[in-house]
């Protein structure tokens, strides 16, 4: 059968993007099918615009800090129409850079949603083509919780909260994750008056407890109310301001609400039946080379349910082409590899591998090897004394995972996972010089503190006494 194209991508966020842009270089015929923005939600309503937000509200904060210690007589600048100049940087960067990486790509944008008409053949835009391969890259969108009156109420979300003109006098926020933390602390640091009002019992529940409690601790410093453990029993507005009632019996009033309650699947209008294509609560079915319950239909990305990271999302779309692309009895099975994350509050929270919650669940035995910012020279010198590297390994040097709150934890953690997902032990860490002062340098103290800890065997301490 002669199809109008090699490859079909439906959304092209970032599973999308890594499929379409790589299958293009490879000179497969590609069509590209999105219905509102290129690059999806992380560069238009996520990732990317808060990264922005959140290294405003740090300038305003650093500059804080320098008046209060008689460093600078400079006053804070005034958050003036920071989302205008976000929405500036996001027009350059689609005009100049991402709408490039596209021109080897026949793209229908804007045209409306796709819909399967059967398992080779979708339609968008009351045309019709079909494929040999199609990709699936729905992605997910926010979740709106069942909270009475809360369809009342011109809430936020994170699709939303860039439309803003103005940093508003407060701001109510339902929801303790990445993103609730992130725009709480941008937010603060701006200037509002922040609550945030979360169901779990500390902030950040897909981390382990002590992250988000050392992260509730500076937040409450920097004067953030932070309320865990607590259901919404309902919300409405009166007059210009919006109440919250806890169903602690806590009314919190506030300009602005914030609803950063997860995530939910954006399937609608698909048609994934017309393909054959199952899917269920927890996203559409994959097997470990992505593909649906139809073969030649892959499902890369959040969609799947698998990892709701943008950085999982670009993984398992390269991954997913691959699998398409090569002969028998070459496999990728997107399973094998780790996926660290990152929170980018300050300090910032990353972890990759095993929970110490899982490990304990799972039985596990570990042990727990930690080095401190607040015990390095560079991070007291540097003014960034906060949270510590932690690594849970076996006695043999086996690395099940780690956790860093601190400074730079968002890179030093890519080589923790470079090291779980190649099985290195910690003694290649501590045999890997590092630049010092950079804050990485934590890590091979990690590694030097495992070996310390091997030495207070009496065994091996005879050992090395009979050696030397």
């Amino acid at each position: 059968m002669r199809y109008d194209y090699d490859v079909a991508v439906i959304g092209l966020g970032p599973a999308g993007m890594a499929v379409s842009i790589m299958a293009a270089e490879m000179g497969l015929r590609v069509l590209g099918i999105e219905q509102r923005a290129l690059g999806g939600e992380c560069m238009n309503v996520g990732c990317i615009p808060s990264k922005g937000l959140l290294r405003m509200a740090h300038v305003r904060h650093l500059v804080g800090r320098l008046s209060e210690y008689a460093l600078s007589d400079v006053e804070p600048p005034a958050p003036t129409e920071p989302f205008a100049r976000i929405a500036e940087h996001l027009r350059y960067i689609t005009e100049k850079k991402t709408t490039k990486m596209f021109e080897k790509v026949d793209l229908r944008l804007g045209e409306g949603p796709a819909s399967f008409v059967n398992p080779h053949t979708v339609s968008v835009g009351g045309r019709t083509a079909t494929a040999k391969r199609i990709f699936v890259c729905a992605g997910t969108r926010p979740c709106t919780p069942a909270i009475p009156g809360l369809d009342r109420v011109d809430y936020l979300t994170n699709e939303t909260i860039f439309d803003l003109e103005t940093i508003p006098e407060s701001l109510l926020i339902i929801g303790g994750g990445a993103i609730g933390c992130e725009m709480a602390q941008a937010f603060r640091r701006l200037g509002a008056r922040v609550t945030i009002v979360h169901l779990d019992p500390h902030l950040l529940p897909h981390g382990d407890w002590d992250a988000g409690k050392l992260l509730e601790e500076v937040f409450v410093n920097e004067g953030i109310s932070v309320y865990n453990a607590r259901g919404v029993r309902r919300v409405a507005r009166e007059n210009a301001v919006i109440t919250l009632q806890t169903d602690h019996g806590e009314l919190f009033r506030g300009e602005k609400l914030l609803v950063a309650a997860g995530r939910q699947y954006a399937f609608d209008g698909l048609n994934l039946e017309a393909a054959g294509v199952k899917y269920g609560e927890n996203g559409i079915e994959v097997d470990s080379r992505l593909r649906t319950s139809v073969p030649h239909i892959y499902a890369p990305g959040d969609c799947n349910g698998a990892y709701l990271f943008s950085h999982a999302a670009m993984h398992q779309g390269m991954i997913a082409l691959m699998n398409a692309a090569a002969p028998w009895p070459i496999r990728f099975d997107y399973r094998k590899y780790v996926v660290p994350w990152a929170v980018f509050t300050e300090p910032l929270v990353a972890h990759v591998g095993a929970l110490e919650r899982d490990l304990k669940a799972n039985d596990v035995p570990y042990e727990v090897v930690e080095e401190s910012y607040a015990d390095y020279g560079a991070a007291i010198a540097e003014g960034v004394a906060i949270g510590s590297v932690r690594a849970y390994v076996s006695k043999a040097g086996r690395i099940y995972g780690v956790r860093i709150i601190g400074e730079g934890a968002g890179e030093m953690i890519n080589e923790w996972g470079l090291a779980i997902q190649n099985r290195l032990r910690l003694h290649k860490i501590m045999f890997l010089q590092h630049a010092f002062p950079s804050m990485s340098f934590l890590t091979k103290r990690v590694s030097e503190r495992w070996m310390m800890n091997r030495m207070e065997s009496p065994l091996l301490r005879r050992l090395v006494r009979w050696l030397f």
